[in-house]
């Protein structure tokens, strides 16, 4: 009998920094290390999701352990009025 793997879907920070030369940097605060890039911020999405991926993976095959949420804070921008 085959074994059923069930699959939990589970969100971690990106930072998408604008890079110089055009397109986005992404990192992972949890995860050092893990990086990757893509030419519009679409891109950067899929590549940031692909590489995360691949990262857990390899984490599990090591049994190394990894921060599962169950609640995250939100972050957002505020923006505020400078006077000069």
């Amino acid at each position: 009998m085959k074994k059923i793997r069930t699959q939990k879907i589970q969100s971690y920070f990106a930072v998408f920094d604008p890079a110089e030369e055009g397109g986005y940097n992404v990192s992972f605060p949890d995860f050092p290390g893990c990086v990757t890039f893509g030419r519009t911020f679409e891109e950067a999405k899929e590549m940031a999701q692909e590489v995360l991926e691949l990262w857990i993976e390899e984490l599990e095959s090591q049994k190394q352990k990894f921060r599962m949420y169950g609640r995250r804070p939100i972050i957002d921008e505020v923006q505020v009025s400078l006077s000069h």
